[in-house]
């Protein structure tokens, strides 16, 4: 099977305007590194340095991976995980 990669609105024009991309079970970085191979320059936005930059976060099943393993947190077959762009406001 895949995992479900939910990709936010302003990244879509890097994936021709797809809201869903299916990856192949793996780390967050493996993930992030199949979408830079089918969607280049995909990776450079979301991670900086090997890590995810500060205002994107990550989410697989619910769950923020900077409160898992960060990059190199598991994303089994059949999860979501989620890119959402930090968004300030009051």
């Amino acid at each position: 099977m895949s995992v479900t990669v939910r990709i936010p609105t302003p990244l879509r024009p890097l994936t021709g305007g797809a809201g869903t991309v299916d990856c192949a079970p793996g780390t967050v970085g493996a993930i992030l590194d199949e979408l830079e191979v089918k969607h280049p320059g995909f990776k450079e936005r979301v991670t900086k340095d090997g890590a995810l930059r500060r205002f994107v976060n990550v989410f697989v099943a619910g769950q923020d991976v900077r409160f898992e393993k960060g990059i190199d947190t598991e994303v089994a077959d059949g999860q979501e995980m989620t890119i959402l762009p930090a968004v300030a406001g009051g």
